[in-house]
């Protein structure tokens, strides 16, 4: 009798470990990380470190041509994800793109930017329509344009001012915007290189899915990320 009693309690032991075990999981919902949406916060990480501080690249770069695919319907999103936009960086970045526009102008050719710092909120946005971090940041991590340190832009001639081929528009998802894409006319690699050795020159570093993305280093370690409008970046920088 006894033994028949033990071995209903191993039984009933047995049967409660293959049932806990068939328990679902709780499912585990990545955290936002930490993002700055206050002028007065963000005023506190500059007062700390000059090198926090937002610049109006616009103010340093003779010739800046923008435009601002994600203030129109032309992009991938086919939404309107910013209004009223300007171009703005960190410190460092701002100061290097300069020496990059700087460098282009004495081979009579200029920037043109598409995009720059850009808030938080419109990241998780386009996570939401490409979850592919080939061409489009998680939001768990954040973006390098959130932090103020990634911009995007292409070349164009000073006399002319016609864009330079590169092979590809803007945010084109396809292996033939990447950088080691090869079948492509001379021209065009010639064009993707020269912006290439000239960003790198200056401490800026490529995206190998992207011809036009260019990033400052060790960004997610120096900046937080921002979730500012333009208008709120105005007050900070004016």
């Amino acid at each position: 009798m006894a033994s028949r009693i033990v071995q209903t309690l191993h039984h009933l032991a047995f049967l409660t470990v293959i049932a806990a075990s068939c328990t679902p999981l709780p499912k585990v919902v990545p955290q936002k990380p930490p993002v700055i949406s206050s002028v007065t916060e963000i005023r506190k990480h500059i007062r700390l470190d000059s090198n926090q501080a937002m610049i109006s690249v616009n103010n340093l770069l003779p010739n800046l041509i923008t435009n601002w695919k994600y203030a129109s319907y032309d992009n991938f999103t086919r939404e309107i994800l910013y209004k009223s936009p300007e171009a703005y960086l960190r410190k460092e970045p701002a100061l290097a793109l300069a020496k990059v526009n700087k460098e282009l102008n004495t081979i009579r050719l200029g920037v043109v930017l598409f995009d720059a710092y850009r808030p938080y909120r419109v990241t998780r946005k386009m996570w939401s329509i490409v979850p592919d971090e080939r061409y489009a940041a998680n939001p768990a991590k954040g973006s390098g344009h959130n932090r103020g340190a990634a911009v995007d832009l292409t070349l164009y001639d000073l006399k002319t001012g016609n864009v330079l081929d590169m092979g590809t528009d803007f945010d084109h998802f396809s292996d033939t915007a990447h950088h080691d894409f090869r079948a492509l006319p001379e021209q065009v690699l010639k064009n993707r290189q020269l912006l290439k050795q000239t960003m790198m020159k200056h401490g800026f570093l490529p995206l190998s899915t992207e011809w036009w993305h260019y990033s400052w280093p060790d960004a997610a370690k120096k900046f937080p990320l921002m979730d500012l409008s333009f208008t709120k970046m105005q007050r900070l920088t004016r």
